[in-house]
């Protein structure tokens, strides 16, 4: 018989770092949905630079998703299978309409800031399950975001 997936975290742990985990991508989820509706819709005079940076963000979260929902998976949890699913415990706030570029640029900061936060907790609750693996992988993502909100700051100026 076969161990089960991260049996090593500590007991009754599990289902706490799956929660953390799912509303880590919930979040992340409304971040980059945000940052790509931006990259469709930005105008004005800081259209290249911005257009270039939301895609250049949008495109790296993209794939992080993928990452967190197979983390999900690792620890024998399903990946979310619908919308509703998907955004349950999103604290992000969805675009409406489309601001000016420099507006945009300071949601986003603000929307990556709160993102960094919502993952440095899940971090915590990974290190009271003794789950190293994923704080090593929400480390890295509270580590973009805090770079991401600090660009969008410095374009929204």
């Amino acid at each position: 018989m076969g161990s089960k997936p991260a049996d090593y975290l500590k007991s009754n742990s599990k289902p706490q770092v799956i929660e953390a985990l799912r509303k880590v991508i919930a979040n992340t989820y409304s971040v980059y949905f945000k940052t790509h509706s931006y990259h469709w819709n930005v105008e004005g005079a800081i259209f290249k630079s911005a257009h270039e940076l939301f895609e250049e963000q949008y495109t790296e979260i993209w794939g992080a998703l993928d990452d967190l929902a197979e983390r999900l998976r690792a620890l024998g949890a399903y990946a979310p299978a619908n919308t509703d699913e998907l955004m349950k415990g999103s604290e992000i706030k969805a675009a409406t309409g489309a601001p000016a570029a420099t507006k945009m640029c300071e949601e986003l900061a603000e929307d990556n800031t709160k993102l960094a936060k919502i993952i440095i907790e899940a971090i915590g609750v990974a290190d009271n399950a003794g789950d190293e693996v994923t704080m090593d992988m929400l480390i890295g993502r509270a580590t973009l975001h805090e770079k991401y909100a600090w660009m969008l700051n410095a374009m929204s100026k």
